[in-house]
């Protein structure tokens, strides 16, 4: 284990300024040439105490702007038009990246990769999506996914908590497809 010096936040590892223990190739590999860290020694100990007040006053600016970014998606419905079946089952999935295009097709930027979409959506309903801003700034934006031929049509209250159980089901049944697979395959 290696102790490096953060020059910028990352998730899920440290802030910016904080020294933290990683693994010696992660440091050599990736944090030292994206120029993320810097390793540990007398002079960057020193320079740690400037690090940290620059970090502080960043973050301070950073939280500002991404309250104001969450403010302004407050209340924000996104409605996506995609090719279902019968069952309401997609042919395809609704992924981050979708969700970004359709925002900015309502004039809100936003980077795919602060949309917190655990899996995609793979059947036909209304979602509660978060977006992460910042650190513990999150705001959550309605997503209505529906069928194309049928967008107009509103979803039944039986069918809109089927949505979830639906998408379950259908990853259930995927798993149970690549598991029989490998079992034909073996024999």
């Amino acid at each position: 284990m290696l102790e490096v010096i953060l020059k910028k936040d990352i998730y899920k590892l440290g802030d910016r300024g904080q020294v933290v223990k990683v693994a010696d190739g992660y440091a050599r590999n990736f944090l030292y040439p994206q120029k993320l860290a810097i390793p540990v020694t007398k002079g960057s100990l020193k320079q740690l105490e400037e690090m940290r007040s620059a970090a502080l006053r960043e973050a301070v600016r950073l939280r500002g702007d991404a309250e104001k970014q969450a403010a302004a998606l407050e209340g924000v419905v996104v409605r996506i038009v995609a090719r279902a079946g019968q069952k309401d089952q997609l042919f395809g999935s609704v992924t981050n990246r979708q969700i970004a295009a359709a925002l900015a097709e309502q004039g809100i930027a936003i980077d795919r990769h602060r949309i917190d979409l655990k899996t995609p959506l793979r059947v036909v309903g209304d979602y509660d999506i978060p977006i992460r801003f910042y650190k513990d700034v999150e705001t959550t934006v309605k997503v209505e996914v529906r069928a194309e031929g049928r967008e107009d049509e509103p979803l039944t209250p039986e069918e809109e908590p089927d949505a979830a159980a639906a998408q379950a089901e259908a990853a259930e049944e995927a798993a149970g497809a690549a598991e029989s697979d490998g079992a034909a395959t073996e024999g």
